[in-house]
């Protein structure tokens, strides 16, 4: 589709909101349909954006979550009115926890109607306020604008969903002399090495012994790796990240000690290491990623400085200093001003990296380390993981070696079961030709089973890497640790490979490192989906974490 089709003359409401879309970087769309949305979205198809049928509402919202993530750009949630949406609430809170640019349009009754008809009327607005930045209805006569700002909500900093309500008629009606918006040319300005915020951390860095660098998901979606990495380098400073900033700084680099917030075992290891510290540089860093042993994760907050280009909302940790700006600007600026220097004379964070390592070292021939290993070995550096809650999320972002960002995803602010499914389906939808593993519990999969036929009929090629333990692990676990009996965390023994094959992918179960490695080869020739199903029994996490 060329520019002058963009920007013509349009038929309907329909049009106008979808080539809006389109101009501002929407390719995907995601949802359930409804009587009330079907001018929409075949607005969206004209226009070039594709309509991805899903299962579940809140399927679809991470759906477009993890097609955001990986393409940085927007994408969009479609809902039918009433139970559509109500269905999304999950999907959308997630969005708004993981500052996901999430464009949410539902269908409405409309309005000569809406006053007097209750049949499965709400108030959409109503229900998502604490969820979303703002919220609309498309009016025929400003429809292109209201897209616009829309968009511009969503995408300005601290990220999240905008929600619109759209009429069936609103969106049938013609259009008039409406054209769709383009967005405007956005330019930043680069930070000069001579600006006061640059020589005042220039001059801390100088005379910190101790320095370190806690990075998080904003670091990991501005680009920064290069520039965080030179100046990790440049400073001596090991680099702590979130699980979600995981390969911010390659995971096999020697000042890289990987990502925290979840494992207690690797927590009790770091914070000594950041109260030792005698300056503390949070990059991008947003504490919703972490967990209760960090809300003030630092002795000293004198010694902490915070940059971002957004400050988070929160109250987990006081920084005496916040440095607001772009973040790879700021950085590229802050590095041509400091020289090479030798810091941690006592080479702790050196140490520190090696007893992590031991600490969570595979015990077993076979059980959830092995399993990790071997996906590594398997995997390759390209491919995108993402990894649904539960204890195989902590083990596997804890013993996972990521060697570059956003190649591990996750709920990591939310937290939502069956998330890493649908995350998986929005990335393979945005990177055809990517590897793209979405590794689950069975409680997980069970939650969220029947996104297993979005994977047959799109026909992506994503495999699924099942740990099979019988139980809600996680929480059987938590329930162990407080001295209480095990109650509800026991699962069935689902044949899982058997399910896979009924939905139409590929199914196997396997209980050794050999049968892994030989049914992650084996992807790589087939055609659809894959599910493996490693089987072993829960008591293997007892103390891994």
């Amino acid at each position: 589709m060329n520019t002058m089709d963009l920007t013509t003359k349009l038929d309907r409401v329909a049009d106008v909101v979808a080539r809006t879309l389109r101009n501002h970087g929407v390719t995907e769309a995601f949802g359930m349909p409804g009587g009330e949305v079907v001018t929409l979205i075949d607005g969206l198809v004209t226009a070039g954006i594709h309509f991805h049928l899903a299962r579940h509402e809140t399927a679809a919202a991470i759906m477009a979550a993890g097609a955001s993530v990986i393409s940085g750009r927007p994408q969009l949630l479609v809902t039918t009115v009433g139970p559509g949406l109500a269905n999304a609430v999950n999907g959308i809170a997630d969005a708004a926890q993981e500052h996901v640019p999430l464009i949410v349009i539902s269908g409405i009754v409309d309005r000569p109607t809406r006053a007097r008809y209750t049949h499965q009327v709400i108030d959409h607005a109503q229900m998502l306020r604490p969820l979303v930045k703002a919220s609309f209805e498309i009016e025929p006569e400003s429809a292109a604008s209201t897209i616009a700002r829309a968009l511009a909500i969503a995408c300005t900093h601290p990220m999240g969903p905008v929600h619109l309500d759209l009429s069936p008629a609103s969106a049938a009606m013609a259009s008039g002399n409406q054209k769709a918006i383009a967005p405007p040319t956005v330019l930043h300005p680069r930070i000069s090495t001579s600006d006061p915020a640059i020589e005042a951390l220039r001059n801390r860095i100088h005379r910190a012994e101790r320095p370190i660098i806690i990075a998080g998901f904003e670091a990991a979606r501005s680009g920064v790796e290069t520039e965080l990495s030179a100046l990790a380098e440049k400073i001596g400073a090991p680099v702590i990240t979130t699980y979600k900033a995981k390969g911010l700084i390659s995971e096999d680099h020697p000042l890289a000690l990987g990502g925290a917030g979840l494992s207690p075992r690797a927590d009790a290891m770091l914070l000594p290491l950041i109260n030792d510290a005698d300056l503390v540089l949070a990059i991008g860093y947003d504490p919703i990623e972490m967990r209760l042993g960090w809300l003030d994760f630092v002795n000293d907050t004198e010694k902490l400085v915070e940059i971002t280009s957004t400050p988070a909302d929160h109250a987990m940790h006081h920084p005496a200093t916040r440095i607001i700006a772009d973040i790879r600007s700021y950085l590229g600026a802050l590095n041509e001003t400091l020289s090479t220097r030798n810091t941690w004379a006592n080479a702790e964070p050196q140490r520190l990296r090696a007893e992590l390592a031991s600490a969570f070292a595979t015990p077993d021939a076979w059980g959830p380390h092995a399993i990790v290993d071997v996906l590594q070995a398997q995997a390759g550096a390209d491919a995108i993981v993402t990894v649904d809650s539960g204890a195989h999320r902590i083990l596997l972002s804890q013993k996972w070696i990521a060697k570059r960002p956003l190649t591990l995803l996750q709920s990591a602010g939310f937290c939502t079961m069956a998330a890493a499914l649908p995350l998986a389906i929005g990335v393979a939808a945005v990177a055809p030709g990517k590897r793209v593993f979405a590794v689950m519990g069975d409680g997980g999969l069970e939650m969220g089973i029947g996104e297993l036929a979005t994977l047959r009929d799109l026909g992506l090629p994503i495999t699924i890497v099942l740990f099979q333990d019988e139980s809600l692990a996680l929480i059987a676990l938590k329930q162990a640790s407080a001295q209480l009996a095990s109650e509800g965390v026991k699962l069935g023994k689902t044949d899982f490979a058997a399910v896979a094959q009924g939905f139409g992918g590929n199914g196997i179960n396997v209980e050794t490192r050999h049968e892994l490695r030989d049914a992650l080869a084996a992807t790589t020739a087939r055609d659809g989906f894959s599910l493996i199903c490693c089987r072993f029994d829960a008591r293997a996490y007892d103390g891994a974490f």
